[in-house]
């Protein structure tokens, strides 16, 4: 039978490489809170690209403000034109209602004209050819 022998974990190797990586990443955000990167000549090299990267950041954001402000205003326009459309529905319902013969009638009598009973009489003149 085989016996057991000890194997050591791999974990303290790991440990250690993120002990490094914090080291560098603590390193570089000193170097940048310092100034300190600023007088290098490679990063010298990449301020007209972070620059752009700036100005297209600022673009989005004005673009994405003033979407927005479209949006919003084309909501309330929707609305408005809703309220519209309720308003034109309604008066043209009114229209129809006041301009049947019996409404028409009743106005007009306040008024004291009355609606002709007789039915109209057709007068035809024949003209008489030579």
């Amino acid at each position: 039978m085989k016996t057991n022998k000890y194997k050591p974990e791999k974990k303290d190797k790991k440990v250690k490489k993120k002990n490094k990586k914090n080291r560098k990443l603590g390193k570089a955000t000193q170097e940048i809170l310092a100034g300190d990167v600023f007088e290098k000549k490679e990063t010298v090299k990449w301020i007209p690209f972070i620059l752009f990267l700036t100005l297209l950041a600022f673009l989005y954001i004005t673009n994405d403000y003033i979407i927005e402000s479209k949006v919003r205003k084309i909501g309330k326009l929707q609305k408005e034109l809703m309220e519209l459309r309720y308003e034109y529905v309604s008066v043209k319902s009114n229209l129809m209602n006041i301009s049947k013969q019996s409404q028409l009638a009743k106005r007009l009598e306040k008024m004291g004209i009355k609606e002709n009973k007789e039915p109209v009489k057709v007068i035809r003149i024949q003209s008489k050819e030579k």
